[in-house]
């Protein structure tokens, strides 16, 4: 999330399920996702074009709910295939290079929005349908990433109060959220600091990689 600006919840969610229940898994990267959204968009607030982002905000407020009313719903082998499943598109999107390069009209932008709030709030990944439509505005790098962020904060927000509401944040969550506080911070830091330093076309390509795999075995094994 440091160098990208997104992508906590899809490398995150390849490898916590492993480690603990899915629902708690999405939660705690919801909550450490709206933090780094935060503390990412500082540095380039500057660019931060607000018109545009309206309409990613309306419909992520419309599309939320149903994303949350799943996560409380479905049971974990449903929820860790979901994630697989995920993962598996997200990969294959960008190695085949599908995404388009141009969508116009506030229709795309709603509809990012709703897509976002529901795949957000049922397993964490809010990312690849905004993204994917960031890509396609002509924004400047650094617009992208500010207009990500500002979005990214709305958004985490606006599924925690749902998850609050839905009574996710439990006591467990929180307790996983300070123990993995260290690393997380560490993590991010290194990624911003690493920004201008290394290909970002390469490190994509491997990242991407270990996604597709590890979307795989989640999908088999649920």
């Amino acid at each position: 999330m440091g160098l990208a600006g997104f992508g906590i919840g899809l490398v995150s969610l390849a490898f916590l399920p492993y480690l603990m229940a899915p629902a708690e898994a999405i939660v705690l990267m919801t909550l450490y996702a709206a933090v780094f959204a935060l503390a990412i968009f500082v540095p380039v607030r500057e660019n931060f074009a607000p018109a545009p982002v309206v309409d990613l905000l309306i419909g992520t407020v419309v599309g939320t709910p149903l994303g949350v009313w799943a996560l409380a719903r479905l049971p974990a082998t449903a929820l860790d295939r979901l994630i697989g499943l995920m993962l598996v598109i997200a990969g294959a999107l960008e190695w085949r290079g599908l995404a388009p390069t141009k969508l116009e009209g506030r229709r795309w932008g709603l509809g990012a929005g709703v897509l976002a709030g529901v795949i957000g709030g049922a397993v964490g990944t809010p990312g690849p349908p905004v993204v994917l439509y960031a890509t396609t505005q002509g924004w400047s790098p650094r617009t992208i990433k500010a207009n990500l962020q500002a979005f990214f904060v709305v958004n985490q927000v606006v599924i925690l109060a749902g998850y609050w509401w839905a009574g996710l944040l439990t006591r467990e969550v929180w307790r996983f959220a300070a123990v993995f506080a260290a690393p997380a911070v560490a993590g991010i830091a290194l990624g911003m600091g690493l920004f201008n330093r290394i290909d970002p076309v390469r490190f994509r390509r491997i990242v991407f990689a270990l996604l597709f795999v590890s979307g795989l075995v989640l999908l088999v094994r649920g």
